[in-house]
Protein backbone atom coordinates (compact mmCIF):
# COMPACT_ATOMS: atom_id res chain seq x y z
CA UNK A 1 0.00 0.00 0.00
CA UNK A 2 1.62 3.09 -1.06
CA UNK A 3 2.26 5.86 1.60
CA UNK A 4 1.63 9.86 1.23
CA UNK A 5 4.36 11.34 2.82
CA UNK A 6 5.02 15.23 3.50
CA UNK A 7 5.75 17.40 1.07
CA UNK A 8 9.09 17.85 0.46
CA UNK A 9 9.31 21.83 1.47
CA UNK A 10 7.70 20.47 4.94
CA UNK A 11 9.87 17.53 5.46
CA UNK A 12 13.25 19.88 4.68
CA UNK A 13 11.59 22.37 6.97
CA UNK A 14 11.02 19.47 9.90
CA UNK A 15 14.41 17.81 9.60
CA UNK A 16 16.71 20.99 9.76
CA UNK A 17 14.68 22.23 13.36
CA UNK A 18 14.98 18.41 14.54
CA UNK A 19 18.94 18.58 13.46
CA UNK A 20 19.10 21.49 15.90
CA UNK A 21 17.13 19.98 18.52
CA UNK A 22 14.49 22.85 18.94
CA UNK A 23 11.18 20.79 18.07
CA UNK A 24 9.22 18.40 19.99
CA UNK A 25 7.51 15.87 18.36
CA UNK A 26 4.39 16.43 16.55
CA UNK A 27 1.10 14.03 16.03
CA UNK A 28 1.54 12.79 12.54
CA UNK A 29 -1.43 13.54 10.43
CA UNK A 30 -4.03 10.91 9.06
CA UNK A 31 -2.47 10.88 5.22
CA UNK A 32 0.97 10.23 6.76
CA UNK A 33 0.13 7.31 8.97
CA UNK A 34 1.69 4.09 8.47
CA UNK A 35 0.23 1.07 8.02
CA UNK A 36 0.72 -2.65 8.23
CA UNK A 37 2.40 -3.75 4.69
CA UNK A 38 0.26 -6.29 2.64
CA UNK A 39 1.76 -9.95 2.95
CA UNK A 40 2.08 -9.47 -1.10
CA UNK A 41 3.13 -6.34 -0.95
CA UNK A 42 7.09 -5.43 -1.43
CA UNK A 43 8.55 -3.61 1.17
CA UNK A 44 10.66 -0.67 -0.01
CA UNK A 45 14.03 -0.34 2.48
CA UNK A 46 16.54 2.48 2.43
CA UNK A 47 19.94 2.58 4.38
CA UNK A 48 20.65 5.89 6.13
CA UNK A 49 24.53 4.59 7.14
CA UNK A 50 26.74 2.49 5.19
CA UNK A 51 29.69 1.25 7.26
CA UNK A 52 30.52 -2.15 8.47
CA UNK A 53 27.64 -2.00 10.43
CA UNK A 54 25.13 -0.78 7.31
CA UNK A 55 26.78 -2.56 4.94
CA UNK A 56 27.52 -6.00 6.71
CA UNK A 57 25.19 -6.42 9.67
CA UNK A 58 22.24 -4.72 7.98
CA UNK A 59 21.99 -6.08 5.37
CA UNK A 60 24.35 -8.75 4.27
CA UNK A 61 24.40 -10.95 7.09
CA UNK A 62 20.83 -9.41 8.47
CA UNK A 63 17.55 -8.80 6.14
CA UNK A 64 19.29 -9.99 2.78
CA UNK A 65 19.53 -13.66 4.31
CA UNK A 66 15.80 -13.48 4.54
CA UNK A 67 14.93 -12.32 1.02
CA UNK A 68 13.50 -15.67 -0.41
CA UNK A 69 10.97 -15.78 2.55
CA UNK A 70 10.22 -12.25 2.60
CA UNK A 71 9.69 -9.49 -0.10
CA UNK A 72 11.54 -6.71 -0.05
CA UNK A 73 13.92 -5.05 -2.30
CA UNK A 74 16.52 -2.07 -0.79
CA UNK A 75 15.87 1.39 -2.67
CA UNK A 76 17.56 3.72 -1.58
CA UNK A 77 20.84 4.90 0.99
CA UNK A 78 23.18 7.36 2.23
CA UNK A 79 26.66 7.63 4.07
CA UNK A 80 28.69 11.17 3.55
CA UNK A 81 31.62 9.08 2.29
CA UNK A 82 31.69 7.73 -1.96
CA UNK A 83 33.20 4.38 -1.37
CA UNK A 84 30.99 3.86 1.39
CA UNK A 85 28.03 4.20 -0.79
CA UNK A 86 29.56 2.86 -3.87
CA UNK A 87 30.28 -0.55 -1.63
CA UNK A 88 27.40 -0.91 -0.43
CA UNK A 89 25.45 -0.15 -4.03
CA UNK A 90 27.47 -2.78 -5.16
CA UNK A 91 25.74 -5.49 -3.13
CA UNK A 92 22.75 -4.00 -3.73
CA UNK A 93 23.54 -4.83 -7.12
CA UNK A 94 24.47 -8.37 -6.98
CA UNK A 95 21.65 -8.92 -4.85
CA UNK A 96 18.76 -7.22 -6.71
CA UNK A 97 19.90 -6.74 -9.96
CA UNK A 98 20.06 -2.91 -10.16
CA UNK A 99 22.07 0.15 -7.76
CA UNK A 100 20.19 1.44 -4.94
CA UNK A 101 19.70 5.48 -5.25
CA UNK A 102 22.57 7.10 -3.26
CA UNK A 103 22.57 10.23 -1.38
CA UNK A 104 25.22 11.86 0.83
CA UNK A 105 22.93 12.53 3.38
CA UNK A 106 19.72 11.35 5.16
CA UNK A 107 17.34 14.65 3.80
CA UNK A 108 17.62 14.09 0.52
CA UNK A 109 16.71 10.02 1.37
CA UNK A 110 13.93 10.67 3.14
CA UNK A 111 12.35 13.34 0.52
CA UNK A 112 12.75 10.30 -2.14
CA UNK A 113 9.01 8.73 -2.92
CA UNK A 114 8.80 5.08 -2.62
CA UNK A 115 10.17 4.57 0.94
CA UNK A 116 8.79 2.40 3.65
CA UNK A 117 11.20 1.58 5.93
CA UNK A 118 14.63 2.95 7.16
CA UNK A 119 17.20 1.39 8.71
CA UNK A 120 19.72 3.35 10.62
CA UNK A 121 23.71 2.22 11.22
CA UNK A 122 25.08 5.90 11.42
CA UNK A 123 27.60 7.07 14.24
CA UNK A 124 26.11 7.23 17.30
CA UNK A 125 26.38 10.41 18.01
CA UNK A 126 23.51 11.01 15.16
CA UNK A 127 21.10 8.09 16.17
CA UNK A 128 18.29 10.30 17.94
CA UNK A 129 18.92 12.85 14.61
CA UNK A 130 18.14 10.41 12.44
CA UNK A 131 15.48 8.55 14.25
CA UNK A 132 13.24 11.77 14.96
CA UNK A 133 13.26 12.64 11.09
CA UNK A 134 12.64 9.04 10.11
CA UNK A 135 10.04 9.17 12.63
CA UNK A 136 8.52 12.30 11.62
CA UNK A 137 8.47 11.28 7.92
CA UNK A 138 5.99 7.98 8.87
CA UNK A 139 8.31 5.10 7.91
CA UNK A 140 8.75 2.05 9.85
CA UNK A 141 12.56 1.81 11.84
CA UNK A 142 15.35 -0.09 12.33
CA UNK A 143 17.93 1.76 14.61
CA UNK A 144 21.03 0.97 16.04
CA UNK A 145 22.25 1.13 19.70
CA UNK A 146 22.93 3.22 21.52
CA UNK A 147 20.01 5.30 21.20
CA UNK A 148 21.13 8.61 22.13
CA UNK A 149 24.09 10.18 23.12
CA UNK A 150 22.53 13.27 24.89
CA UNK A 151 19.19 13.20 27.39
CA UNK A 152 17.23 15.56 26.09
CA UNK A 153 17.50 14.60 22.37
CA UNK A 154 16.56 10.96 23.55
CA UNK A 155 13.01 12.75 24.86
CA UNK A 156 12.62 14.47 21.52
CA UNK A 157 13.43 10.97 19.47
CA UNK A 158 11.75 8.85 21.47
CA UNK A 159 8.22 11.04 21.66
CA UNK A 160 8.93 11.26 17.74
CA UNK A 161 9.14 7.58 17.87
CA UNK A 162 6.15 7.34 20.10
CA UNK A 163 3.98 9.29 17.62
CA UNK A 164 4.92 7.28 15.07
CA UNK A 165 4.21 3.68 16.38
CA UNK A 166 0.90 5.52 17.03
CA UNK A 167 0.22 5.95 13.61
CA UNK A 168 1.36 2.39 12.66
CA UNK A 169 5.13 2.48 12.32
CA UNK A 170 7.14 -1.05 13.19
CA UNK A 171 10.52 0.18 15.21
CA UNK A 172 12.89 -2.32 15.87
CA UNK A 173 16.21 -1.39 18.36
CA UNK A 174 19.08 -2.69 17.21
CA UNK A 175 19.75 -4.90 20.74
CA UNK A 176 19.27 -8.10 19.26
CA UNK A 177 20.47 -10.62 22.38
CA UNK A 178 16.63 -10.78 22.76
CA UNK A 179 16.04 -12.45 19.78
CA UNK A 180 18.69 -15.24 21.04
CA UNK A 181 16.81 -18.75 21.77
CA UNK A 182 19.64 -19.46 24.46
CA UNK A 183 18.84 -15.74 26.29
CA UNK A 184 14.65 -16.34 25.58
CA UNK A 185 15.37 -19.61 27.57
CA UNK A 186 17.56 -17.65 30.51
CA UNK A 187 14.59 -15.42 30.58
CA UNK A 188 12.30 -18.39 31.46
CA UNK A 189 14.81 -19.86 34.12
CA UNK A 190 14.57 -16.76 35.61
CA UNK A 191 10.75 -16.07 35.48
CA UNK A 192 10.66 -19.72 37.04
CA UNK A 193 12.06 -18.37 40.53
CA UNK A 194 14.55 -21.27 40.53
CA UNK A 195 17.70 -19.18 41.11
CA UNK A 196 15.65 -17.66 43.50
CA UNK A 197 16.35 -13.48 44.33
CA UNK A 198 18.85 -11.88 42.20
CA UNK A 199 21.39 -9.69 44.20
CA UNK A 200 23.84 -8.77 41.54
CA UNK A 201 24.82 -8.65 37.94
CA UNK A 202 27.30 -8.55 36.58
CA UNK A 203 29.47 -8.26 32.78
CA UNK A 204 33.31 -8.01 32.71
CA UNK A 205 33.95 -7.55 28.93
CA UNK A 206 37.58 -6.91 28.45
CA UNK A 207 40.27 -7.45 25.63
CA UNK A 208 43.88 -6.81 24.92
CA UNK A 209 43.29 -3.62 22.78
CA UNK A 210 40.31 -1.53 22.04
CA UNK A 211 38.04 -1.74 19.37
CA UNK A 212 37.98 1.47 17.79
CA UNK A 213 41.80 0.41 16.43
CA UNK A 214 40.08 -1.71 14.17
CA UNK A 215 38.37 0.97 12.65
CA UNK A 216 41.36 2.92 11.54
CA UNK A 217 41.88 3.66 7.98
CA UNK A 218 44.59 5.22 5.53
CA UNK A 219 42.75 5.58 2.24
CA UNK A 220 39.97 8.37 3.28
CA UNK A 221 40.35 11.25 0.69
CA UNK A 222 38.69 14.79 2.05
CA UNK A 223 37.53 15.25 -1.36
CA UNK A 224 35.40 12.11 -1.40
CA UNK A 225 33.55 12.88 2.41
CA UNK A 226 31.10 15.18 3.30
CA UNK A 227 32.83 16.01 6.23
CA UNK A 228 30.11 19.02 7.45
CA UNK A 229 27.32 16.08 7.11
CA UNK A 230 29.20 13.73 9.15
CA UNK A 231 29.89 15.89 11.75
CA UNK A 232 26.31 17.32 12.11
CA UNK A 233 25.83 19.18 14.98
CA UNK A 234 29.47 19.01 16.20
CA UNK A 235 32.17 21.60 15.96
CA UNK A 236 33.60 22.20 12.31
CA UNK A 237 37.29 21.59 11.92
CA UNK A 238 39.76 20.72 9.06
CA UNK A 239 39.08 16.87 8.00
CA UNK A 240 40.98 14.38 10.20
CA UNK A 241 41.04 10.77 8.71
CA UNK A 242 41.32 9.36 12.44
CA UNK A 243 37.86 10.79 13.76
CA UNK A 244 36.28 10.15 10.70
CA UNK A 245 37.16 6.53 10.33
CA UNK A 246 37.65 5.54 14.33
CA UNK A 247 34.58 7.39 15.44
CA UNK A 248 34.19 5.14 17.81
CA UNK A 249 37.67 6.36 20.27
CA UNK A 250 36.51 9.69 20.34
CA UNK A 251 34.30 11.26 23.23
CA UNK A 252 31.94 13.93 21.05
CA UNK A 253 31.02 11.03 18.63
CA UNK A 254 31.01 7.92 21.03
CA UNK A 255 30.79 8.13 24.62
CA UNK A 256 33.07 4.78 24.77
CA UNK A 257 32.12 0.78 25.80
CA UNK A 258 29.71 1.42 28.71
CA UNK A 259 27.25 3.12 26.09
CA UNK A 260 28.36 0.80 23.19
CA UNK A 261 28.83 -2.42 24.47
CA UNK A 262 27.56 -1.89 27.88
CA UNK A 263 23.86 -1.08 26.15
CA UNK A 264 23.83 -5.22 24.88
CA UNK A 265 24.63 -6.59 28.32
CA UNK A 266 21.96 -3.53 29.72
CA UNK A 267 18.91 -4.29 27.31
CA UNK A 268 19.73 -7.98 27.71
CA UNK A 269 19.67 -7.48 31.73
CA UNK A 270 16.38 -6.13 31.23
CA UNK A 271 14.94 -8.48 29.36
CA UNK A 272 15.65 -11.04 31.31
CA UNK A 273 14.43 -9.78 34.60
CA UNK A 274 11.28 -7.96 33.05
CA UNK A 275 12.60 -4.91 35.53
CA UNK A 276 11.85 -1.49 35.60
CA UNK A 277 14.48 1.64 35.12
CA UNK A 278 17.46 1.93 37.91
CA UNK A 279 17.09 4.31 40.49
CA UNK A 280 21.10 5.36 40.49
CA UNK A 281 24.13 4.78 38.77
CA UNK A 282 27.87 5.65 39.25
CA UNK A 283 30.54 5.31 36.86
CA UNK A 284 34.34 5.82 36.89
CA UNK A 285 37.20 5.28 34.44
CA UNK A 286 40.03 6.65 32.05
CA UNK A 287 42.68 5.81 29.76
CA UNK A 288 45.36 4.01 31.48
CA UNK A 289 46.95 2.10 28.56
CA UNK A 290 46.32 3.06 25.45
CA UNK A 291 47.69 6.50 24.60
CA UNK A 292 49.67 7.50 21.51
CA UNK A 293 49.30 9.10 18.64
CA UNK A 294 45.93 8.77 17.34
CA UNK A 295 44.67 10.98 20.61
CA UNK A 296 42.02 8.44 21.48
CA UNK A 297 39.42 10.06 23.99
CA UNK A 298 37.29 7.40 24.99
CA UNK A 299 38.16 5.13 28.43
CA UNK A 300 40.28 2.07 27.90
CA UNK A 301 39.20 1.17 30.90
CA UNK A 302 35.48 1.71 32.62
CA UNK A 303 33.09 0.69 35.67
CA UNK A 304 29.42 1.55 35.78
CA UNK A 305 27.06 0.25 38.51
CA UNK A 306 23.28 0.57 38.54
CA UNK A 307 21.00 -0.02 41.47
CA UNK A 308 17.28 -0.87 40.40
CA UNK A 309 14.34 -0.68 42.45
CA UNK A 310 13.35 -4.42 42.09
CA UNK A 311 16.41 -4.72 44.37
CA UNK A 312 20.00 -5.90 42.83
CA UNK A 313 22.56 -3.97 41.78
CA UNK A 314 24.18 -4.18 37.99
CA UNK A 315 27.75 -3.69 36.97
CA UNK A 316 29.11 -3.51 33.43
CA UNK A 317 32.91 -3.03 33.26
CA UNK A 318 35.49 -3.19 30.48
CA UNK A 319 39.54 -3.10 30.69
CA UNK A 320 41.57 -2.77 27.34
CA UNK A 321 44.95 -3.54 28.86
CA UNK A 322 43.96 -7.22 29.91
CA UNK A 323 41.50 -9.38 28.01
CA UNK A 324 41.46 -11.61 31.35
CA UNK A 325 38.53 -11.97 33.88
CA UNK A 326 35.34 -11.87 31.10
CA UNK A 327 32.25 -12.74 32.34
CA UNK A 328 28.35 -12.18 32.41
CA UNK A 329 26.39 -13.47 35.53
CA UNK A 330 23.08 -13.58 37.58
CA UNK A 331 23.96 -14.24 41.21
CA UNK A 332 20.71 -15.56 42.82
CA UNK A 333 20.07 -16.47 46.42
CA UNK A 334 19.38 -20.16 45.05
CA UNK A 335 22.07 -20.25 42.25
CA UNK A 336 23.65 -18.57 39.38
CA UNK A 337 22.61 -17.79 35.88
CA UNK A 338 25.95 -17.26 33.12
CA UNK A 339 25.20 -16.12 29.89
CA UNK A 340 29.14 -15.74 29.32
CA UNK A 341 28.42 -17.68 25.77
CA UNK A 342 25.13 -15.77 24.55
CA UNK A 343 23.67 -18.89 22.66
CA UNK A 344 24.67 -21.53 25.16
CA UNK A 345 23.68 -20.11 28.84
CA UNK A 346 24.04 -22.13 31.64
CA UNK A 347 22.85 -22.11 35.16
CA UNK A 348 23.74 -23.87 38.79
CA UNK A 349 23.05 -24.04 42.39
CA UNK A 350 26.75 -22.45 42.80
CA UNK A 351 27.09 -19.74 45.45
CA UNK A 352 23.66 -20.12 46.51
CA UNK A 353 23.20 -19.47 50.60
CA UNK A 354 19.41 -20.51 50.14
CA UNK A 355 19.99 -23.50 47.61
CA UNK A 356 17.10 -25.97 47.78
CA UNK A 357 18.48 -28.91 45.79
CA UNK A 358 16.11 -27.86 42.81
CA UNK A 359 19.17 -27.35 40.58
CA UNK A 360 21.68 -30.54 40.20
CA UNK A 361 25.14 -29.79 38.95
CA UNK A 362 25.07 -27.20 35.79
CA UNK A 363 22.20 -27.55 33.45
CA UNK A 364 21.79 -26.22 30.19
CA UNK A 365 19.27 -23.27 29.38
CA UNK A 366 16.57 -24.82 26.88
CA UNK A 367 17.18 -22.42 24.13
CA UNK A 368 13.45 -21.34 23.09
CA UNK A 369 13.16 -20.30 18.78
CA UNK A 370 12.30 -17.35 17.98
CA UNK A 371 12.82 -15.51 14.41
CA UNK A 372 16.26 -13.61 14.08
CA UNK A 373 16.15 -9.93 14.82
CA UNK A 374 15.90 -8.75 11.64
CA UNK A 375 13.32 -11.38 10.78
CA UNK A 376 11.69 -10.34 13.20
CA UNK A 377 11.52 -6.77 12.37
CA UNK A 378 10.54 -7.57 8.55
CA UNK A 379 7.50 -10.01 9.71
CA UNK A 380 6.08 -7.26 12.01
CA UNK A 381 5.82 -4.52 9.12
CA UNK A 382 3.37 -7.64 7.78
CA UNK A 383 1.68 -8.25 10.85
CA UNK A 384 1.70 -4.73 12.92
CA UNK A 385 2.98 -6.86 16.09
CA UNK A 386 5.20 -4.63 18.33
CA UNK A 387 9.03 -6.23 17.37
CA UNK A 388 11.35 -8.07 20.04
CA UNK A 389 13.16 -4.73 20.64
CA UNK A 390 10.62 -2.11 21.24
CA UNK A 391 11.48 1.88 20.89
CA UNK A 392 10.26 1.30 24.82
CA UNK A 393 13.37 -1.16 25.43
CA UNK A 394 15.35 1.19 23.26
CA UNK A 395 14.57 3.93 25.90
CA UNK A 396 15.10 2.37 28.91
CA UNK A 397 18.85 1.20 27.93
CA UNK A 398 19.28 4.63 26.80
CA UNK A 399 18.52 6.02 29.91
CA UNK A 400 20.63 3.76 31.98
CA UNK A 401 23.62 4.29 29.80
CA UNK A 402 22.93 7.90 30.25
CA UNK A 403 22.91 7.87 33.61
CA UNK A 404 26.84 6.23 33.07
CA UNK A 405 28.03 8.89 31.21
CA UNK A 406 26.80 11.64 33.02
CA UNK A 407 27.85 9.74 36.12
CA UNK A 408 31.54 9.62 34.44
CA UNK A 409 31.81 12.79 33.24
CA UNK A 410 31.13 14.31 36.48
CA UNK A 411 32.41 11.84 39.18
CA UNK A 412 29.04 11.90 41.26
CA UNK A 413 26.07 9.61 41.05
CA UNK A 414 23.17 10.04 39.29
CA UNK A 415 19.63 9.18 39.76
CA UNK A 416 16.79 8.71 37.21
CA UNK A 417 13.27 10.34 37.95
CA UNK A 418 10.93 8.85 35.63
CA UNK A 419 7.80 10.21 36.78
CA UNK A 420 9.67 13.50 35.62
CA UNK A 421 11.87 12.05 32.84
CA UNK A 422 15.15 13.39 33.97
CA UNK A 423 18.46 12.45 34.60
CA UNK A 424 20.14 14.50 38.33
CA UNK A 425 23.27 14.37 40.11
CA UNK A 426 23.46 14.23 43.82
Amino acid sequence: MKKTLLPRRDFLKISATLATGSVLARPLTAGERTRSIGANSRIRIAQIGCGSRGRLAHLEKGIIPHLAATNFEVVALADPWSKAREDTNALVKATFGRTAKAFTNYRDLLAMDGIDAVMIASPDFHHTTHLAAVAQAGKHIYVEKPLATDFDQLLRAYDAAKSAQAAGSIIQVGTQLRSIPGIVGAREVMQSGVLGKISRIEEARNAEKPYWYQYLKTDVQAADVDWKEFLGDRKMRPFNIDQFSAWFGYYEFCQGPVPQWGAHFLDTAHFIMGCGFPTSCVCTGGSFTWNDEHKFTVPDCVQATWIYPEGFLLTSSNNFGNSAGNTRKFFGAKGTLSIDNWNAPTYSADGGPKRDGKIRGKLEVKPVERPDHFLNWLQCMRTGETPHASIDAGYQHAVAVLMAVKAYETGRKTVYDHAQRAIRTV
